[in-house]
């Protein structure tokens, strides 16, 4: 059983976790993802690792309520436990296999938006920990549905960005993204973009139309999260991959967004129109 040591509510129906799990805290690196149960019949939700204290033994996960199985997860309390909390998953973030000395003149822009800001935040945080200091856009609609400004402010240099105008730039991430290379005089070397597939697609347009090098995170796309329900399958460069194994990152420029969309709006129907049955066939229960 794995125990969620503490739990915060940081936006409406977005709740942060920090869960005992000490072999998947050992292993984890930013970029990976875990997959949880809430219990014995439950169903296994990948989620993406916002954090890990290798010393403490602990993950940290951020879930927003978007169905029925992710509501179990924000409903459960401190001191309850996860019957599952498998992982580390995935690949690891690119960055991670660069020389240190490369890595520390490269010149990074990480793109977020929504949700995506948690799992953003722990490769800026490794970069800040090998001498990098990394450009975060984060977008939101409006001022209060930001998350992890804070935590983000504290290992790189932050750029708000709102729908509505209520904080930061008025405008959406690509219009922030073009406004710090055209007006700001930045210039970067690569790009990761996290965040909802809409925003992904036109924020990997602009960063291509200066020629910068760009990462997405597909990590909304995964069901099973273990490759045999096929779920996640994507056309990266014309070929078929598969998110959970695969990825969850992948070349920007070359993924067919609105093929992912179309996939990833497949599901999120089947979900609203069949609550108690809107599992994987590949699922067990």
């Amino acid at each position: 059983m794995y125990k969620i040591i503490s739990k915060r509510t940081l936006a409406p129906n977005i709740v942060e976790m920090v869960v005992d799990a000490p072999r998947v805290a050992q292993g984890a690196e930013p970029g990976q993802f875990v997959i949880v149960r809430t219990d014995e019949m439950g169903e296994r939700i990948p989620l993406t690792i916002c954090d890990y204290d290798r010393e403490k033994g602990t993950i940290t996960i951020v879930t927003q309520a978007v169905g029925l199985s992710s509501r179990k997860i924000i409903d459960m309390e401190e001191g309850e436990s996860f019957a599952d909390f498998a992982g580390p998953l995935g690949r690891p973030s690119d960055l991670l296999e660069l020389p240190e000395e490369e890595l520390r003149k490269q010149r990074i822009l990480f793109v977020a938006g929504g949700v995506g800001t948690a799992p953003v935040y722990p490769q800026v945080k490794w970069l800040k920990e090998h001498g990098v200091e990394a450009d975060v856009v984060i977008g939101a609609k409006t001022k209060d549905i930001f998350t992890y400004v804070d935590e983000m402010r504290k290992v790189g240099n932050v750029y708000l960005c709102t729908d509505d105008g209520s904080e930061g730039f008025h405008g959406m991430v690509p219009a922030l993204v073009r406004d710090l290379i055209d007006n700001q005089g930045k210039e970067y070397d690569r790009c990761v973009i996290i965040g909802p597939m809409i925003m992904m697609k036109f924020a990997a347009q602009a960063t291509k139309e200066y020629g910068i090098p760009t990462i997405v995170s597909l990590n909304a796309l995964m069901v099973d999260g273990t490759g045999m329900c096929g779920a996640c399958r994507v056309s990266v460069g014309g070929k078929t991959l598969f998110t959970c194994v695969d990825g969850p990152e992948f070349d920007g420029h070359q993924v067919d967004f609105d093929e992912a969309m179309r996939r990833q709006a497949m599901y999120r129907d089947h979900k609203k129109s069949n609550p108690e049955t809107h599992k994987c066939k590949c699922h067990n229960g």
